[in-house]
């Protein structure tokens, strides 16, 4: 297959091309920043990925938060309206989206049957997939893929945080009982794998055993064979993010229920295996 991935460049997108390159594919990278252009790359593939957004992971001022959601929603939009004018159309769209979407809780469980929560990011996910949606208008099959905490050492929050546990310098981050449903970047990258081979539908990109924030410390120590006796406090976090402390200090216990129903199989479903495969790596 011929695949437009729109943000290649990414974390996900890097490892999410060479898979596609290893299994025979060819891949088309564009961007979105003009979707005019990005649209006109997609004429001839069977599928487009799109991986495009502004990284949430930094202070949310009102300016950033308003490029998260430019990047998510009205991009998107335009990118969507630029594809009516596609001669040979894809047959396939796969939108990333995130687990934001459910909001926080220390007591829910998520599945992709889940209703929105609230909040910035829940509204900004809703807005998200109901652009990817408009793609069905064009008769293509539409997947979205909720990611949760992308796990791998040369990118996302893990490859920040590994120099830092290798000193001996992590710790539990505020009450250490929110809920981080992780995701080993070789089974993300699995899950778009089999979204672009015709699903069409919600997937959750996490892992089926989510744990609290304790025990993801506990299991990181672990695997760097280092003590994790400092904590951060929710306040310094708070001060460095801002609104956007939410993403590590808030959480949702979220199951790949209907990814798991799919068929896929993950390669690694605990905690400390993923961990020490990437450590180790």
């Amino acid at each position: 297959m011929r695949i437009t991935i729109l943000g290649a460049s990414g974390f996900i997108g890097r490892h999410l091309a060479g898979a596609l390159r290893a299994r025979g594919d060819d891949v088309v990278a564009a961007s979105l920043r003009d979707p005019a252009q990005a649209a006109a790359a997609c004429e001839g593939s069977s599928a487009i990925v799109n991986l495009a957004g502004a990284p949430v992971s930094r202070r949310w001022t009102a300016a950033h938060k308003r490029e998260i959601e430019r990047s998510r929603v009205d991009l998107p939009r335009a990118f969507i309206d630029a594809l009516k004018g596609l001669t040979d159309r894809p047959a396939q769209y796969v939108s990333a989206s995130a687990i934001g979407y459910y909001g926080t809780s220390e007591t829910a469980t998520f599945t992709e049957a889940s209703p929105p929560g609230s909040g910035f990011l829940a509204g900004v996910c809703v807005g998200w997939e109901a652009e990817a949606a408009r793609a069905r208008e064009l008769g293509l099959r539409v997947a979205v893929v909720r990611t949760g905490l992308v796990l791998g050492a040369d990118g996302g929050a893990l490859a920040k945080l590994l120099p830092i546990y290798k000193l001996g310098f992590g710790g539990v981050v505020a009450s250490g009982e929110q809920w981080y449903s992780w995701i080993h970047v070789d089974d993300h990258v699995g899950i778009y794998l089999r979204a672009l081979d015709g699903f069409d539908g919600i997937l959750n990109a996490t892992a089926p055993n989510p744990v609290r924030n304790k025990d993801f410390t506990t299991a990181f120590g672990a695997a760097v064979h280092r003590s994790t006796f400092l904590p951060t406090p929710a306040l310094a976090i708070s001060l460095i993010l801002g609104e956007g402390a939410v993403l590590v200090t808030g959480g949702q216990r979220v199951i790949p229920e209907a990814t798991l129903a799919s068929g896929y199989r993950f390669k690694y479903s605990t905690i400390g295996a993923a961990l020490d495969a990437i450590v180790s790596s």
